[in-house]
């Protein structure tokens, strides 16, 4: 039997030397890369700053956008849970919630671009069919908890209240009823079947702190676009302002 891979025997000092240069080969490589590692974080730290974050970020943030946007589909169905999954969701931020819930609160503009905007009421919400889910409600600080939701289907109210015969525009805008808070969404997100309208969680009325009396659940999104306590409802073909992505965050925030 031939032996393919005989053993090499090498001379003490032979071999001291060749485990020398090896050593200094990898010590050299390992600097080299140290150095061009700190060298793009530089680059990157220090280049002009675009909403926010340097643009090479910047670029990468669009990039995900769009490669996420692209992916996305009423095909694309986030995972649903069983009632055994349910946890005790943090009631995150509390933008816009600082009055008291009152009757005026369950009073919704929608403003469709006619110039007319068309005051709705909760009850004309809850008229729509009735969609419940369990569903994972994931935050951008890196936290999760999955939540029972119940409400109508964005895409019911707006094949219900957005005017027949025109084609949907590109984006959709919401705020809290002060405007403090707001959001953006693209419409494929905003009519995507899991985007609801809801008022219900765990089978209640929602609570003030989770945005009674309506809140958007968008579990294709991170929570910041899950916008509390909704006043404002406007249909548009300009990219409306983001509360968050005015600070630099990703204006898509896709899962």
């Amino acid at each position: 039997m031939i032996n393919r891979h005989p053993e090499i025997a090498l001379p003490e000092a032979e071999l001291r030397r060749v485990l020398s240069a090896k050593t200094r080969r990898g010590f050299l490589t390992g600097g080299l890369a140290a150095l061009a590692a700190f060298g793009g974080y530089e680059f990157v730290t220090s280049s002009a700053k675009d909403r926010y974050v340097p643009w090479p970020q910047r670029k990468v943030l669009d990039f995900n956008a769009k490669l996420a946007h692209g992916y996305l589909s009423d095909d694309h169905l986030m995972p649903t849970f069983p009632a055994s999954a349910i946890g005790n969701l943090k009631p995150n931020g509390a933008y816009g919630l600082d009055e008291d819930v009152s009757e005026t609160d369950k009073n919704l503009q929608l403003d469709a671009g006619t110039g007319q905007p068309l005051p709705l009421h909760l009850s004309d919400v809850q008229a729509l069919p009735k969609v419940e889910m369990i569903t994972n409600f994931c935050c951008i600080e890196g936290w999760n908890n999955v939540a029972h939701w119940g409400g109508a289907r964005f895409s019911d109210f707006t094949r219900k209240y957005f005017p027949p015969g025109r084609a949907l525009p590109q984006y959709v805008f919401m705020s809290t009823p002060d405007e403090e808070y707001f959001v953006s969404l693209d419409m494929k997100s905003a009519m995507h079947p899991q985007t609801l309208l809801a008022y219900e969680q765990n089978g209640k009325p929602l609570l003030p702190e989770h945005g009674a009396p309506l809140r958007l659940v968008i579990p294709v999104k991170y929570g910041i676009k899950n916008i509390k306590r909704i006043g404002l409802i406007r249909y548009t073909d300009t990219k409306p302002a983001d509360y968050w992505a005015n600070f630099g965050y990703d204006w898509f925030a896709g899962l």
